[in-house]
């Protein structure tokens, strides 16, 4: 993870500001800087998404392969992910230097995501036991200034909200077996629904108080942070600590609840923009550098 050095001035200042619920930024404590969501940004997809949440910037591409569902779950698809931590990110991942980042960071993403809870994995199954949708879902960070779980949650959700996995015809070929065809219709596709799918909150603990989406200033300060994955229902699906200092159980139970909280809120405003993006078609205009 991208780090900074702070001063003990600086970190005295951050502590008090925090305690009166007032950040260097001018944001309370469960607030996120300014966010910008665009979606179907690369073309070679069938779904993608562009993130920018303050200056942390993620780029989400998922591409869709027939494959063979797994033998647990045979009526299943399932979901891949690869996280690529881009050396102009920051100076500290490059050569080798973000592969740890970005295996931890898939990892939380596999727990998160691909389960039958977030997305529904029956609908991926083209013929049981056979076929199946596999997505993989390819991570690229941009730029990184702190909160990189929020930021790409948010960016897998509105990449998957954007997917068209195209219709698939079965028939019987002269042998008996199972011939695929896809449709060459783009119009013909399968989206998925995205409404149960969660969005990560993390949560810093910095002095007495915790604090949302904090900047790598703030992350100097915590002694520890709590990644909370919420539906749109305010449930709770998967909660990692990490950092090495540790958490009284209160203050678990109080940044739960304000996870719950500020998880349940997002996923209306993200959901309204992401439709609103849907309806303008062609229409909608390119932003930033992929404009």
């Amino acid at each position: 993870m991208a780090t900074v050095k702070v001063s003990e001035a600086e970190k005295v200042y951050i502590l008090h500001g925090i305690r009166d619920d007032l950040r260097v930024d001018g944001r309370g404590c469960e607030d996120y800087r300014h966010m910008e969501v665009e979606t179907d940004v690369v073309s070679n997809t069938d779904g993608s998404a562009k993130v920018s949440l303050g200056h942390t910037v993620v780029l989400v591409g998922i591409k869709a392969e027939i494959g063979k569902p797994r033998p647990m779950v045979p009526n299943e698809g399932y979901l891949e992910f690869f996280v690529d931590c881009s050396a102009n990110a920051t100076p500290e991942f490059e050569g080798r230097g973000g592969e740890e980042l970005g295996t931890e960071l898939s990892n939380t993403l596999y727990k998160v995501f691909n389960n039958k809870h977030s997305v529904d994995l029956k609908s991926l199954c083209i013929s049981a036991g056979e076929h199946c949708w596999v997505l993989y879902v390819d991570v690229l960070l941009l730029q990184c200034d702190g909160n990189l779980y929020d930021a790409i949650s948010i960016a897998v959700k509105a990449a998957l909200f954007n997917t068209k996995i195209p219709r698939v015809h079965i028939s019987a070929d002269d042998e008996g077996g199972k011939e695929i065809e896809l449709s060459d219709d783009p119009y013909d596709c399968m989206r998925l629904n995205v409404e149960n799918v969660p969005c990560i909150v993390t949560l810093c603990k910095v002095g007495h108080r915790h604090v949302v989406d904090a900047t790598l200033q703030e992350k100097a300060c915590s002694v520890a942070s709590l990644i909370i994955s919420v539906t749109h229902k305010g449930t709770v699906t998967c909660m990692r600590k990490v950092g090495g200092g540790s958490l009284d159980p209160e203050s678990i139970f109080e940044m739960t609840e304000a996870g719950k909280r500020v998880g349940k809120a997002l996923h209306a405003p993200l959901m309204k923009l992401l439709q609103q993006e849907e309806s303008l078609g062609k229409k909608k205009q390119k932003v930033g550098f992929l404009g």
